[in-house]
């Protein structure tokens, strides 16, 4: 045998099923098909600027970051725990009070805070609020849109900020995605400071490598996979490599090719980095747009943020780092330059005819889909050898991926002691 475990994908959740295994004494191969480790959470540098593949944010009130990741070391860079929201010629600031007291007066006299909206998103939350588990699967579910309707969430704060907000965060503009499951990421975000890494995203996954005995084999694909009378052997390019369990944690849209099972849903979005000489004026905050009529943007950019202001290591000094968000549910997710710029220009009520695209991410499968009722199957097996692990298991979210990698590992143990 090459190892006692052969883990077929270096993303987050192949990642921490490794290191639980290899925690457990048993010895672990990485396989991965890239090549660098991190899957979906990837960082490339251009000209000194850093672009992750996607706009991610890291959450230290993740429970799984808390207790696997060591969020110091990262030098995580916080945005602002709020958002600026744009409605034609006016941009207002919508900060929590406590964290960013500057804004506090502000956002309570706001016109897009109504008391009678506050009262009902308060209303909305309570059951996440009540529930200390980080998972709800028993408890009543309905898709997101209903479930504002049913508690009277139906104002200015909704439809000019929340939802726009909560689409880009789920890559789903639907409002078809299960209202427990947002609940619980509001939760977290009411609980921490999200942030990026000095290095960038992909730092989180380079972090996770570094603690494995044996390095992650990058550029190796699997080719087959199939069980033996005494465990698993794996095809690749470079010959047959042989465990007694394999764990499956390749991203959604591989998951049939390696295992007939079906091809979970996703969502998709696109990221554009842009290269500004004068540096746009939004603070460390994400910008939603409300200026279609009845909320929502009224170009291709669902969110952007100025990522220097938050994290200036993301940009050489003096230089500033513009993001911007399209997503791929909607007839522009596939926007131009052209439009994208003029969109800007418009958010940021400047000319972005010097601004310059460094790199321009396509993510089709950027999040598995998470329609009610919101359910965590967890790591499934395939025959007696094979597991399939990932976010599309638990939930889409990095915290999914790493408890999702977590519940693999213990669930091989048993394996492996017998």
């Amino acid at each position: 045998m090459d190892a006692d475990v052969i883990v077929i994908g270096a993303g987050l959740a192949g990642l921490q099923c490794a290191r639980r295994a290899q925690r457990s004494g048993h010895s672990v191969l990485i396989l991965e098909a890239e090549d660098a480790v991190g899957g979906r959470v990837r960082t490339d540098r251009v000209d000194g600027f850093l672009c992750d593949r996607g706009f991610q944010l890291l959450n230290p009130a993740y429970p799984a970051v808390r207790q696997w990741i060591d969020v110091p070391a990262l030098e995580l860079q916080k945005f602002g725990v709020g958002v600026v929201v744009r409605k034609g010629q006016t941009a207002t600031t919508l900060a929590h009070p406590i964290r960013h007291p500057r804004h506090a007066l502000a956002t309570l006299r706001s016109q897009l805070t109504p008391v009678s909206d506050v009262v009902a998103f308060a209303r909305w939350m309570v059951p996440a609020l009540l529930r200390h588990s980080t998972a709800s699967t028993s408890a009543r579910d309905e898709m997101l849109a209903a479930s504002f309707d049913a508690a009277g969430f139906t104002g200015r704060l909704r439809r000019d900020v929340i939802d726009t907000f909560l689409a880009g965060v789920l890559a789903d503009t639907s409002g078809e995605s299960s209202a427990n499951y947002v609940r619980q990421l509001m939760r977290f975000f009411a609980a921490g400071a999200p942030g990026l890494p000095r290095a960038g995203m992909q730092a989180l996954p380079e972090q996770m490598a570094a603690s494995l005995v044996k390095p992650v084999r990058l550029g190796t694909a699997a080719r087959d996979l199939r069980e033996t009378a005494d465990g698993v052997k794996v095809m690749t390019d470079n010959g047959t490599i042989r465990a007694r369990v394999a764990v499956v944690a390749v991203g959604a849209q591989n998951v049939a090719e390696l295992t007939g099972l079906p091809t979970p849903v996703t969502r998709g979005l696109t990221t554009w980095w842009f290269r500004a000489p004068a540096r746009p004026r939004s603070g460390p905050f994400l910008m939603v747009d409300a200026t279609r009529p009845g909320g929502g943007p009224a170009g291709p950019i669902w969110h952007t943020a100025v990522v220097s202001e938050a994290a200036p290591s993301y940009a050489p000094g003096g230089e500033n780092l513009v993001e911007a968000t399209t997503l791929l549910d909607r007839p522009d997710g596939l926007a131009g330059e052209a439009d994208v710029r003029r969109d800007l220009a418009r958010l940021y009520l400047t000319s972005t005819d010097d601004w310059e695209v460094l790199v321009h991410h396509v993510v089709p499968h950027a999040l598995p889909a998470q329609p009610p009722p919101l359910e965590a199957p967890g790591p499934k097996w395939m025959g007696r050898r094979i597991l399939v692990a990932g976010d599309h298991r638990a939930s889409g979210s990095i915290q999914g991926a790493l408890h999702s990698g977590e519940q693999a590992a213990r669930t091989v143990e048993s394996v492996l002691a017998s």
